[in-house]
């Protein structure tokens, strides 16, 4: 239960950006309350770290979660090796193209980009499964090598020369956040995985030639991000392996510290800075070390102490994540201009500089009561 609770947890957060809460910051500029939420509601623009950077490492270390028990319930059926892959590259399949799908509505044409976080997942899935048939010490070792090898990919990728027009890829010349040093590999849209992504995404019809992403994501993100699942098949294995509820309280305890310390030394000396956007080896280990802090936090109230009841509207999220993903990515403005078309076109602005409160808390609502629905019907949808 602490599992579906995390997750309904993170899908709640990401579901919550109806609430706006930088349009009531940017309306009450003098409250610092509004203003850390707003903070924690949003990315960090490219160094650091938000409670928003952490839903997508979150979604992705749970996938790793899951993967032990995925694979124990196919095998107890009977199914074969070969069957289960053929169904793994299907489930990859359908990610990518549900991510793709996402990012395309209201387009004039497919937007043919990687960087979400089901492509992303999606991309690095099949590794995954075939590592969940691997030791735990195989594991480790594929994830060392993923960090390594990546890093050293951006390493050895040249800087820019005293020429290149950071402009010209959207980013402004005395943009605060250039690195200088080692860390300078890993500065926005000028790095291994940018130059990728001009390459790669200008084989997809197009309607004018991909220059950079304005927010620096990265298709070559998914190489990392199964680091980060990798972590996550580890945190599964552990939940499996019969251990006292100490025990495994005190893995998940140390994992996380361990996990935040070296993700805070290696951004510290500039080896490989924590930049989310990007997904580096930095930030494998830091935000991993927050995944399982968090996993800590909900299996000990949830399933050590049986503290159970207030979880149960995360648990109803939890179940149907991918319900959820597609709620929020479709019908957002859809439950508002009903609310509007039937309560009136100012039902939300008279609450002032909390419109956005009213209005998202509304939808939010709406996708929760839904999520129940299919809850009590026992609808679950599943890739």
């Amino acid at each position: 239960m602490s599992m579906d609770a995390y997750r309904g947890f993170v899908m709640f957060l990401m579901a919550a950006e109806v609430l706006r809460f930088e349009h009531i910051s940017e309306t009450l500029p003098e409250s610092s309350f509004w203003r850390f939420l707003a903070f924690h509601q949003s990315h960090a623009e490219w160094f650091g770290c938000s409670l928003h950077d952490l839903i997508q490492p979150s979604f992705s270390f749970l996938v790793g979660v899951a993967l032990p028990y995925s694979i124990a319930s196919r095998q107890a059926r009977g199914d074969r090796f070969g069957r289960m892959f053929l169904s793994t590259l299907r489930r990859s399949l359908v990610l990518i193209l549900l991510g793709i799908f996402l990012r395309s509505v209201g387009r004039q044409q497919t937007n043919f980009t990687f960087e979400d976080t089901l492509t992303q997942i999606g991309l690095g899935y099949p590794f995954l499964w075939l590592l969940g048939f691997r030791s735990e010490r195989t594991g480790w070792v594929a994830l060392a090598v993923i960090m390594v090898g990546y890093w050293l990919a951006f390493i050895l990728y040249p800087l820019p020369g005293p020429g290149f027009s950071y402009e010209a890829v959207g980013v402004p010349p005395d943009w605060p956040n250039h690195a200088t040093g080692m860390a300078a590999h890993f500065n926005k849209n000028s790095n291994l995985a940018w130059a990728f992504d001009t390459w790669f995404l200008n084989l997809f019809p197009r309607a004018k030639t991909f220059l950079y992403n304005g927010g620096g994501y990265a298709t070559l993100s998914f190489i990392p991000t199964l680091g980060t699942m990798l972590l996550g098949l580890q945190a599964g294995r552990w939940l499996r392996a019969r251990l006292t509820d100490r025990e495994l309280f005190r893995r998940f305890l140390i994992a996380g510290a361990v996990g935040l310390a070296s993700g805070w030394l290696l951004t510290v000396t500039g080896i490989a800075p924590s930049i989310k956007r990007i997904w580096t080896p930095g930030w494998v280990l830091f935000s991993g070390g927050w995944c399982f802090l968090l996993l800590a936090a909900f299996y000990y109230v949830i399933d050590v102490r049986q503290w159970r009841g207030w979880a149960f509207p995360l648990v109803v999220i939890g179940m149907n994540s991918i319900a959820i993903y597609c709620l929020a990515h479709l019908i957002e403005h859809f439950i508002k201009d009903t609310f509007r078309t039937h309560l009136g076109q100012s039902i939300f602005e008279q609450f002032g500089p909390y419109e956005p409160l009213a209005s998202g808390g509304m939808v939010l609502l709406v996708f929760w009561l839904i999520l129940y629905w299919m809850y009590r019907k026992k609808i679950f949808i599943r890739v």
